[in-house]
């Protein structure tokens, strides 16, 4: 009987440490049923432009939802804070420095993704997968020195691993304004091809640009209608979703919301508290509210994983300044915008829902980069990286289905607009390697590029440096913040820790300079 009881309770424990030690890896559904992904990466989303981040100007039940029912992180970041940049280390893995990207690309740019590398696309085409991208792309097309849209656009998205795209090729702010779909501009006819030098026949709004003009093309113009963007985007990945449901599939759904400019469907403007930023909000809960009611629709749901997240932070444009104006914070409390090294530039609403997978209303503060994806998504799927794939992209599974016990990453490279501020997070430590935010320093209310320190008269922020709407005459070359203690990074203690200073330069070149091959 003792006998018996020693083999019960060596059999009991056997199954109860196998429970407790379940990696991540094994929590994911079988092979016979292998999860879907939608990956919505929001345009422009600040760290307080949602509900369930502090908002209180405008209204995303639908977000604030998947919250509830996921877990949402507040410690995520984009490895830069400028959109293409941040877009290339979400496909790639990789950061953008490493190419040395770090603004945005425009009309004549062309494909900045060597077709030979790992995408996240490729991972999952790997596993079987129906893949697609819609919406922003942004990060170019085809390797000829002229860029002609006129002509197959090729290579793009299909060649890093999508097998289908649609979407707006470039920025809904400036040209061509036209949609792209597969390889062809869409409703483009022979006989009128797009003309660099003329001007696009398309509506114009505040913040909308058209500095390197492309015109002619008036069907494919016609096509496209600033208002109805979020709703073309939406509908096209609710098609999509429901084209694909009876296999695995994975979609990057990239929305323009919420991008200047402001152009919300009619029903709603005037909605939110915010001015026209907030009513593009309300436009994009509702976007996530059809990409959920379609998951909920087609019985899909529990069996897909949806992350939203953004490619960087909120920005003090015009109709940033304005939602500002009624009160509403587009970044919380953070120090700075988009395109700074501070983190109101690169902490990011990140919020994942697996239902069974992930602990509904949960909440982690584990440090997690828009660059993991890739290999958390490789980690779904049981593709075995090589070690010059996907560089800087760690494994975040066990932090969105777990707890771990250890941080997962301890450092990582931010790319601000400007190089000379390049930043390196380690704990609680943030080193920037220049003096300001390294993004838009328009002094004047009202422009489209303010920020910086002449902006702090403004926005009432607070800096050790900034005195004035200028940098301190004395102010340290470079900044150090600790986290921990100043979130908000109103203390510069550069002078106060020079051995953590020179740790973290080191780092920072160590990891610069490092070769192409994995940890």
């Amino acid at each position: 009987m003792n006998h018996l009881k020693t083999i019960l309770g060596i059999t009991y424990l056997t199954l109860l440490f196998s429970a407790v030690n379940v990696q991540a890896d094994d929590a994911v559904s079988s092979k016979d049923e292998k999860p879907n992904v939608i990956i919505i990466n929001v345009d422009d989303l600040g760290y307080g432009d949602t509900g369930v981040y502090g908002a209180t100007h405008v209204k995303t039940p639908a977000i604030d939802k998947l919250a509830t029912e996921g877990r949402m992180f507040t410690d995520a970041h984009s490895a830069s804070a400028v959109c293409s940049p941040s877009r290339y280390a979400l496909i790639t893995g990789e950061y953008p420095t490493r190419i040395n990207l770090y603004n945005p690309i425009f009309l004549r740019s062309t494909l900045v993704i060597d077709t030979a590398e790992v995408t996240i696309a490729k991972v999952m085409k790997s596993a079987g997968y129906s893949t697609a991208a819609i919406g922003k792309w942004h990060l170019g097309f085809t390797n000829d020195s002229v860029m002609d849209w006129n002509k197959e656009l090729k290579p793009g998205p299909l060649e890093l691993g999508f097998d289908y795209y649609f979407g707006v090729p470039i920025l809904n702010s400036h040209p061509p304004f036209v949609y792209v779909e597969n390889h062809h501009v869409v409703g483009l006819t022979p006989d009128d091809p797009l003309v660099y030098g003329k001007h696009a026949e398309t509506r114009w709004f505040p913040e909308k640009f058209d500095l390197d003009a492309i015109g002619g093309g008036r069907a494919a113009h016609a096509l496209y209608d600033d208002r109805a963007v979020g709703t073309t985007l939406k509908e096209k990945a609710v098609d999509w979703i429901k084209g694909h449901k009876d296999d695995p599939f994975f979609l990057y759904l990239a929305t323009t919301n919420i991008h200047h400019p402001f152009t919300p469907a009619p029903r709603f403007i005037g909605t939110s508290k915010a001015g026209r930023y907030g009513d593009f909000i309300h436009e994009l809960d509702w976007i996530v509210s059809e990409v959920v009611k379609t998951l909920d629709e087609e019985g899909l749901a529990d069996n897909t994983l949806l992350i939203l997240t953004s490619d960087n932070g909120g920005m003090l444009n015009q109709g940033g300044q304005n939602a500002w104006s009624h009160g509403h914070k587009l970044n919380g409390d953070l120090l700075g915008f988009k395109f700074d090294a501070w983190e109101g530039g690169h902490r990011i609403p990140f919020i994942a829902r697996w239902p069974g997978n992930i602990a509904p209303g949960s909440k982690s503060d584990d440090l997690l980069c828009n660059s993991d994806l890739l290999a958390t998504m490789a980690a779904l799927v049981d593709y075995k990286l090589k070690d010059n794939e996907a560089i800087d992209s760690y494994n975040m599974l066990p932090a969105l289905v777990g707890n771990p016990q250890k941080p997962i990453r301890d450092c990582m490279v931010i790319s601000p607009s400007n190089k000379r501020n390049i930043a390196v997070r380690k704990g609680k430590w943030m080193f920037i390697s220049a003096q300001g935010g390294g993004g838009f320093t328009a002094r004047e209310v009202g422009a489209h590029a303010f920020g910086g320190p002449g902006a702090f008269p403004f926005t009432g922020e607070v800096n050790s440096d900034i005195e004035n709407g200028r940098i301190k005459s004395d102010a340290p070359p470079a900044q150090l913040y600790d986290l921990e203690t100043d979130p908000y990074e109103k203390y510069n203690v550069y002078n106060e820790h020079p051995k953590v200073v020179k740790e973290l330069q080191s780092l920072l070149q160590e990891i610069l300079n490092s070769e192409k091959s994995r940890r």
